[in-house]
């Protein structure tokens, strides 16, 4: 299960590499059940380009709110900004991304 929390700041948890072979793309995992299940903030640093991790499709839900900045999806050729929000069922694809000016993303996967 996910651990318990109660409100405490975000940035006591610090940014780390996510899986992959993407310089600039880092990770502040908030609370972790097991793989698949967790809730995290995604960052984007200015110029990361995702396409060597590929397109992805997962076997969980994900749900992601877009708190800052904007990225470009590749595969749909379309850009999505701050304010935004997807809800993504497993076996969806989507990405690689490309953002220019660095995004900041709120993720809850389950």
């Amino acid at each position: 299960m996910k651990p318990e929390h109660e409100f405490f700041p975000v940035t006591d948890v610090p940014f780390t590499p996510c899986a992959g072979d993407v310089p600039g793309l880092t990770e502040r995992v908030l609370a972790v059940d097991r793989p698949g299940v967790a809730t995290r903030i995604l960052r984007f640093a200015p110029g990361t380009d995702t396409s060597p991790n590929g397109m992805q499709v997962h076997d969980f839900w994900e749900e992601v709110y877009i708190l800052e900045g904007a990225f470009h999806d590749l595969g749909l050729g379309r850009t999505f900004s701050a304010g935004e929000y997807a809800c993504r069922p497993p076996g969806m694809q989507h990405g690689p991304w490309i953002s220019e000016g660095g995004c900041l993303t709120f993720e809850v996967r389950y």
